[in-house]
């Protein structure tokens, strides 16, 4: 039997023994007549707050966190329609970061290919380094005793976005969200010990488990609860 994997580009064909062997196939879904237009819609009629670009003023500055090249994120379909929101405040003010977490920096080419070239060379993209201890901030221990340092550039601005990609992941319940600032902007030390062992081993540290429940007496994932 032979199957494709969603590896790389351009996929990933493996030869598998006919027995013992279940393909597991997601539901089609039709996706959304106009992307674009849905993501705009959502800036400016937001539900319960006001339009993006009445909360940004033109004098304010603005980071913009994006997710690394490990990420499906539809970058090129997302940040245009975000910029042309932002489109009164001048580009120089605005920052885009690469949420690298501990992972490596991209090329140049990547950057380009999850960009496209008009925004990689039009704006500052910043590559967050968990390893450069003289950019971080200081924020002090979270409840859960854990010393957290994060991202300089994304603290100065005054408007913070972030944009991510959602999908269950496996110890912190879902990806995206706080996770785009930590482990994304983090340094080392506050990714190590967001992922600990006693953290990744607690029972709540599974797919699909975000905050607390109290009203059912549900514990929350401590790995999550963190990162809020």
């Amino acid at each position: 039997m032979k199957v494709k994997l969603a590896y790389g580009k351009e996929g990933l064909w493996v030869e598998l023994p006919d027995e013992h062997v279940t393909v597991v196939e997601p539901r089609f879904a039709s996706g959304l007549p106009d992307e674009a237009e849905a993501i705009r819609s959502a800036l400016r009629k937001p539900i319960g707050r006001p339009p993006l670009r009445d909360l940004v003023k033109s004098d304010d500055t603005v980071a913009i966190v994006f997710s690394d090249i490990t990420r499906p994120q539809p970058r090129q379909l997302m940040l245009p329609v975000l910029l042309e929101e932002l489109s009164h405040v001048p580009s120089e003010d605005i920052v885009l970061i690469n949420a690298l977490g501990t992972h490596r920096p991209n090329t140049e080419d990547e950057l380009i290919g999850m960009l496209g070239r008009e925004i990689a060379e039009g704006y500052r993209v910043v590559q967050h380094n968990a390893w450069d201890k003289g950019n971080m901030v200081h924020l002090g221990p979270t409840s859960f005793g854990h010393e957290t340092y994060i991202n300089g550039v994304y603290m100065e601005a005054r408007v913070k976005i972030l944009t991510g990609f959602i999908e269950p992941h496996f110890f912190a319940g879902f990806s995206g969200g706080p996770k785009a600032v930590l482990p994304g902007l983090a340094d080392e030390r506050s990714v190590l010990g967001n992922h600990d062992a006693k953290m990744i081993g607690h029972p709540r540290a599974t797919w699909g488990v975000t905050e607390a429940c109290p009203e059912l007496g549900r514990r929350g994932n401590p790995i999550w609860e963190e990162m809020r």
